[in-house]
């Protein structure tokens, strides 16, 4: 990403000046945005939060490519960003767009509890 907030690699763009976008934002909306943005808030670059992150991104190229924008806010560096989304815990994925918000903690390693989380997949209905 460029100073300037430009586009950059991947067609990643930055949206606020207080996160580091990653992932892919390929296919956008009629409007240039992409269709789901996912906020994902840290604490500085632990093994946790990167492990969040590689699986998050995992699972966003599996199921949303092309429609995604992450966005990184790391608490060390701004924790007052914490109070807007009601961060308790980290790593936390907030679902900014579409509405309405959804959030889900932890790694991000179980696959469909995130999708479920973020309401991009249905339970399965246990018989």
């Amino acid at each position: 990403m460029s100073p300037s907030g430009k586009a950059g690699p991947r067609g990643t763009r930055k949206s606020e000046p207080r996160s580091r976008p990653s992932g892919g934002a390929g296919k956008l909306t009629a409007g240039g945005r992409p269709e789901y943005v996912l906020r994902l808030y840290i604490a500085g670059q632990t093994s946790r939060g990167t492990q969040a992150l590689a699986n998050l991104q995992r699972i966003c190229e599996e199921h949303l490519a092309g429609r995604y924008l992450i966005e990184i806010v790391d608490l060390r560096e701004n924790p007052a960003l914490a109070a807007g989304d009601q961060i308790l815990a980290l790593p936390t994925v907030v679902r900014q767009l579409p509405e309405p918000v959804k959030k889900v903690i932890g790694d991000f390693s179980n696959t469909e509890r995130v999708l479920v989380g973020l309401d991009l997949l249905r339970p399965k209905r246990r018989a």
